[in-house]
């Protein structure tokens, strides 16, 4: 197999304003280079997988953060522009895609050459599903142009972190000739 594409949360409830946890026109920006990556790595015969926030209406997470992505809710759709890409749905209840879903199995039977991780926030679940799948030993990829979060200081922070702490590979976009 390829490649694995993990699509991180490019939700309604994330990517659309008027939603409680809306991260901003940085989320709205990456919207057209997700379309690329996913439609290109379609084209090389890559699996694409769509990691989605999905709680319960009481779930503990809404202590800390407002209340997002509720099971049944728009929010917790993924964007129109991205809902005709082939792929798979895993939900999740927490930050890391692989936290009580079956993700490990899955990417146990595709044994893909890579795992490219994409999608919002990259200080939030973006980085913890790629220090899940690190420590899972999956050579990881994570293009810088293809991720966002709340704050350009935490995206800073997490890309860095991602990189020198965790070992993925952040993948600059090419400079414009």
């Amino acid at each position: 197999m390829p490649n694995v594409v993990l699509v991180i949360d490019m939700l309604r409830g994330f990517c659309e304003e008027g939603n409680p946890l809306y991260a901003g026109e940085s989320a709205r920006r990456i919207i057209p280079n997700v379309r690329r990556l996913l439609e290109s790595e379609v084209g090389l015969g890559s699996k694409v997988i769509f990691i989605c926030d999905n709680h319960e209406p009481d779930d503990l997470e809404f202590q800390m953060f407002p209340r997002h992505c509720v099971k049944g809710t728009g929010e917790a759709e993924i964007i129109p522009e991205l809902a005709g890409v082939p792929g798979d749905v895993v939900t999740k209840q927490r930050y890391s895609g692989f936290f009580n879903t079956d993700l490990e199995e899955r990417l146990k039977m595709l044994a893909p050459d890579r795992v490219i991780v994409c999608g919002v926030c990259t200080d939030v679940c973006v980085m913890h599903t790629v220090a899940d799948a690190r420590n899972r030993d999956y050579p990881v990829e994570v293009p810088a142009d293809c991720v966002a979060t709340f704050s350009e200081e935490g995206h800073r922070f997490a890309l860095d972190h991602i990189e020198r702490i965790l070992g993925a590979r952040v993948v600059q976009p090419e400079a414009a000739v």
